[in-house]
């Protein structure tokens, strides 16, 4: 029996890892893109390139199965960064995926791309989904909202914050949230279901009212182990925040100008009716416990 072949960007990075971790424990045999040499791994062939090199996507693709491309830009200089990162790196993974006559395509954009308005960021990813509608590929989009899970770096501050009693969070507004392992199960799940070609799907921990900031840091400083006050930030203050982490931290800031921008947004709730249909995918990790268990894994590496 020929055993399937899965092509996937973004795999040295948080949500690209864990695909791959998933995607071999289903059967899957992996290719993945990697900038830099990776240590060896059983079932996975890293393939060296970047979305910026036609030659490296078409090496990737050759042979596969099917495509899930996670790779994109989160932090950038500006509106053309992230248009060069999200919108071109999608178009020149498509062109591959054609060349290499891949015709099985699953997008991993954001729930920042239903507001493009906002930021840059939501901006260059609904001009990615754009692309990819008008691919021609049998194509399936998920936008996942706040993605945890342990390896995560994007809400390491916050579980560091919560040591000390205090949680900084934008201001009063509500957000869904989702585990990294449960994005990769969905992402896996979507690739033979042919009632997902040319489907958008938003899709989270299963709250339906999603989670108030407040309860969201009350949330982390449980998983941390003990009582937080949730610190609402107003927007002047967060931009001056993002200004001295851009001083500290330079290219690897976390707190960005242009990610306050969405930050400040009320409603990063998904839309119910978006929800992927429970006969195929279905949450399964208690957004609780999973922090519990991303709290301990920062524990064990020795980041908190």
């Amino acid at each position: 029996m020929t055993v399937a072949v899965l092509a996937i960007t973004g795999g040295t990075g948080f949500v690209g890892a864990e695909l791959i971790d998933v995607a071999l424990a289903a059967g899957w045999s992996v290719r993945a893109l990697a900038r830099s040499p990776q240590a060896a791994k059983p079932g996975v062939t890293w393939v060296p390139g970047a979305l910026d090199r036609p030659d490296s996507l078409y090496a990737l693709a050759q042979g596969a199965d099917a495509i899930i491309h996670v790779a994109g830009v989160v932090n950038a200089p500006d509106r053309a960064a992230f248009e060069a990162g999200n919108a071109a790196g999608t178009l020149a993974m498509i062109e591959a995926a054609k060349a290499a006559r891949v015709q099985r395509f699953v997008h991993v954009s954001s729930l920042a791309a239903r507001e493009p308005s906002l930021s840059n960021y939501g901006w260059s990813k609904a001009r990615a989904e754009a692309i990819v509608q008008a691919s021609g590929l049998d194509w399936t989009i998920i936008r996942p909202p706040t993605i945890y899970g342990p390896g995560d770096r994007d809400l390491l501050d916050l579980f560091r914050f919560a040591r000390f009693g205090i949680v900084p969070i934008p201001p009063r507004g509500r957000q869904s949230i989702i585990a990294v392992n449960d994005l990769a199960r969905l992402l896996l799940a979507v690739i033979p279901a042919d009632e997902t070609y040319g489907a958008l799907y938003e899709a989270d921990d299963g709250v339906a009212t999603g989670w108030g900031h407040d309860n969201f840091a009350k949330a982390i400083g449980w998983a941390v182990g003990g009582r937080v006050l949730p610190l609402h930030l107003p927007r002047p203050l967060l931009t001056l925040a993002s200004k001295i982490d851009r001083l500290l931290r330079r290219k690897r800031a976390k707190l960005t100008a242009d990610r306050v921008s969405y930050m400040c947004h009320p409603d990063w709730v998904i839309d119910p009716r978006l929800r992927p249909p429970p006969s195929l995918w279905m949450p399964e990790t208690h957004t609780r416990s999973g922090m519990k268990i991303t709290a301990n894994a920062y524990r064990r590496a020795g980041l908190i």
